[in-house]
């Protein structure tokens, strides 16, 4: 089981929760479990073709995702997801 963690704006998406357990052994895996419960949550994270919102970081025990294998980085012995929205403004 995998642990993925939702920062405060995405949880009204995942009926208020800030903690899932998922069971995958890929970061696509974890985003196809989330879509199957949270279609709208899911729509936040993956564009219309199914990759990975550019302006979306994906960490894998701490490591960004892009810098592992992206949306087919595996999860063996990994604990935990964390899912940040990029923030911008000025």
């Amino acid at each position: 089981m995998v642990r993925v963690l939702l920062p405060a704006m995405l949880r009204p998406l995942a009926d208020g929760r800030g903690a899932l357990e998922v069971e995958a052994s890929t970061l696509d895996g974890v985003l196809d479990s989330l879509g199957a419960g949270f279609p709208a949550l899911e729509r936040r994270l993956r564009d219309e073709t199914g990759a990975l919102r550019r302006y979306v970081n994906f960490y894998v025990d701490g490591e960004e995702c892009r810098r592992l294998d992206g949306a087919k980085t595996a999860l063996d012995g990994v604990k935990e997801v964390q899912i940040i929205p990029s923030v911008a403004g000025g």
